[in-house]
């Protein structure tokens, strides 16, 4: 019989790893939560990705100089898969499924080099889309392939095997009626072994044909997935798009057809006005707006009211200055040197009146929020108004330095703000806050308290020793430790869960054996 080639040796005990990264993740999944798991997980997948492409970096090319900005993002990716083991969030530990498939995404295409697009484009970004959910479906008939080339190869001494099969089968089927004896007189010659034998239908019974459906499922779809992708970065060479469409004519300029670009005094027209307006408002804003702490409201304006209203059209107007700002950076036409300065000029002060407006709503919603209390979607928000000041002073940055890559500063500040987010442990502060406001207006929400994960359980310990009288509050307690109690599985430990528990001793141990 033929030996199959090397390369043929190497794919197959590449598909073979991959069916096992399917079981593997199967078990971790179905029928837990995500905890310690999702660790055990990416490092399943890394294994199968450096084995893949041991030596074939890049598939069939050299390292392209993007393989150095893929080791970085191993930062991210490690601090993201961390927080399941910390923190039990529950909103960001969906969107943590999101982005750490968009960054290991990320990474291995920058460290395969399979895409020539440099990863601070926009471009970049469409070919991963392709790279991750449409390529890998045109390979899904590869591990096919493979087996069938494996098969061919054994053709040859099939009349053996078939020989051996027919041995091993005749001798099964002399055996079924002799074993049946046996196994009835030991059955009834000890009970332990009898008792063995009757264990073994309930053993069966807890592996339902649907529960073993969804299994196989679930483990062919992370093995047929994760081979195909691996794949499809082995076997992809890059070639630049064929579109003359842009050409590039001269160091930092680019001739586009069908590109908008606005005439410089139409736009400078545009902003100044608009700046007229924001400078009047900003104006107003400090006569009275960060003064409404100490009473001096407009007549008339109701305090929720008015910090609600205005909160939300500050946002509104922050979004629509960003969208003017992006077009005032690439959508006007540059001519003289006397319009390039009124552009950057009104650039700068439209950034300018934006990150006022921020602090004013930021202002605004801490009003609130003294008044109302604290929860998750104010927090969030923010923490959404501090990042999107950052990327305004990075903006203005770019305004008086052209080379200056404002889409490089954009990425790495948006992956650094997401982690930051998950490691702020977003409801043990909320509980916290809450805390503090209830020793200043003893005013507290407790109902909306028991709607936090297990992060808040150390603040909601240290109020109820401040204050063990305060109604509904062990109630809260009890119910996010049952919530805990319930993720016994080792594939759903957690840190925050863990110390959740405590010294808790459920009343009822039957009734979570079920989950």
């Amino acid at each position: 019989m033929r030996d199959p080639a090397p390369w043929q040796k190497r794919y197959e005990k590449m598909l073979i790893l991959a069916l096992l990264f399917g079981l593997v993740s199967q078990y971790l999944f179905v029928g837990a939560s995500a905890g310690i798991s999702v660790m055990v997980f990416v490092l399943g997948f890394y294994g199968l990705f450096f084995y893949s492409i041991k030596g074939r970096m890049g598939g069939f090319e050299k390292w392209q100089g993007q393989a150095s900005s893929g080791w970085l993002l191993f930062i991210p990716i490690f601090l993201l898969t961390l927080t399941y083991a910390i923190y039990n969030n529950q909103l960001f530990r969906q969107l943590n499924l999101f982005a750490l498939f968009a960054l290991i995404v990320s990474q291995t295409v920058l460290m395969t080099s399979s895409s020539v697009k440099p990863w601070y484009r926009g471009v970049f970004y469409t070919e991963l889309l392709f790279l991750a959910l449409i390529k890998p479906f045109a390979f899904i008939g590869v591990p096919f392939s493979l087996l069938n080339e494996r098969w061919k190869g054994k053709e040859k001494g099939e009349r053996g095997t078939r020989s051996k099969l027919g041995k091993i089968s005749l001798g099964l089927v002399l055996s079924a009626p002799i074993l049946i004896v046996v196994v009835a007189l030991l059955a009834s010659a000890d009970e332990i072994f009898l008792s063995w034998l009757l264990e073994i239908p309930i053993v069966m019974g807890r592996f339902s044909l649907g529960n073993g459906l969804w299994r196989i499922i679930v483990a062919l779809f992370f093995a047929f997935y994760a081979f195909c992708y691996i794949w499809g970065l082995l076997f992809n060479k890059a070639v630049p798009s064929a579109n003359k469409a842009a050409e590039v004519s001269a160091p930092g300029t680019v001739q586009s057809f069908g590109r908008i670009e606005f005439d410089p005094i139409t736009a400078g027209t545009l902003l100044i006005s608009i700046n007229l307006v924001y400078v009047l408002f900003v104006a107003i804003q400090f006569s009275y707006l960060f003064g409404a702490a100490n009473g001096l409201l407009p007549d008339g304006a109701a305090y929720a009211e008015y910090a609600r209203r205005g909160f939300a059209e500050l946002i509104m107007v922050a979004l629509i200055n960003v969208v003017l700002l992006m077009c005032g950076l690439h959508l006007i036409r540059r001519t003289s040197a006397a319009a390039e300065r009124i552009r950057k000029l009104s650039l700068t002060v439209l950034i300018g009146c934006t990150i006022i407006m921020l602090v004013s709503a930021y202002s605004r919603l801490s009003l609130y929020e003294e008044a109302y209390g604290y929860t998750q979607t104010r927090l969030l928000v923010h923490g959404f108004m501090l990042y999107l000041g950052v990327l305004l002073v990075i903006a203005m940055i770019r305004i008086w330095k052209e080379r200056f890559s404002m889409g490089k500063a954009y990425i790495c500040v948006s992956i650094i703000a997401f982690v930051l987010i998950n490691y702020v442990n977003l409801d043990a502060r909320i509980a916290a806050n809450n805390g503090e406001r209830y020793e200043r207006t003893q005013k507290i929400d407790v109902a909306y308290l028991g709607t936090l994960s297990t992060d808040a359980m150390p603040a909601l310990r240290k109020l109820q020793a401040d204050h063990p009288k305060l109604a509904g509050l062990q109630e809260v307690i009890e119910q996010l430790q049952e919530k805990a109690h319930r993720h016994a599985k080792w594939q759903s430990w957690n840190l925050s869960r863990q110390r959740a528990l405590g010294s808790f001793d459920p009343p009822h141990e039957s009734d979570y054996s079920r989950g």
